[in-house]
């Protein structure tokens, strides 16, 4: 059964949603897997914000998702470990570079072309190989810092956007953005099944 992690900032809104909203999307298409969620910066225990709360409960999941604290157990429980911005993907990949044939944002994961696929998987190579430099005390090379800024402009946002603090509406935008990913990722899943 596949284990997926979904990280955010605080574990209260963006991550709790996805990992209530696949976790009914894939029992709707009978898709097996497990989800959990966490933060990079989670206070252990904290309940989902209301509005996120809210939406899952429009949607007929009555989960009672609390925050956890990203760890080293949790990553090494995942199979695949999507997060909802590239900062936080930067955040896991800075502190467990181990992660980083697992570790994607879930917008990059569901992306279909293949020269942004591609953009991507280069652009976490020369992520990993700047953080192992600065890991061993060395500078980063200026031609990896180049290449990164090149790739960085030409890709798309893979960030889904943060409705912590704000109205109903910024929720119920955010939540749209993550289930039409979950939709994708879901297709994505059925499809490597398949083969």
């Amino acid at each position: 059964m596949l284990h997926i992690l979904f990280i955010c900032t605080g574990n209260t809104c963006r991550s709790p949603m996805a990992e209530g909203l696949l976790r009914k999307l894939a029992a709707e298409r009978g898709v097996k897997l497990e989800v959990r969620s966490a933060g990079v910066s989670a206070i252990a225990g904290t309940s989902m914000s209301r509005h996120a709360a809210g939406i899952l409960r429009d949607e007929g999941i009555t989960d009672n998702i609390t925050s956890s604290q990203l760890s080293a157990d949790l990553l090494n429980w995942a199979d695949l470990v999507l997060t909802l911005t590239q900062s936080h993907k930067r955040h896991v990949l800075h502190y467990y570079p181990s992660a980083v044939t697992k570790t994607h944002t879930l917008k990059e994961y569901v992306q279909d072309e293949d020269a942004v696929r591609r953009d991507l998987e280069e652009l976490d190579s020369l992520y990993a190989g700047t953080e192992l430099a600065a890991s061993l005390g060395q500078e980063p090379k200026a031609a990896d810092l180049e290449r990164i800024i090149e790739i960085r402009q030409r890709i798309p946002s893979t960030d889904i956007m943060d409705p912590f603090g704000g109205s109903r509406e910024d929720y119920e935008y955010a939540a749209a953005e993550i289930r039409s990913s979950l939709h994708r990722l879901l297709d994505k899943l059925e499809a490597l099944r398949l083969q």
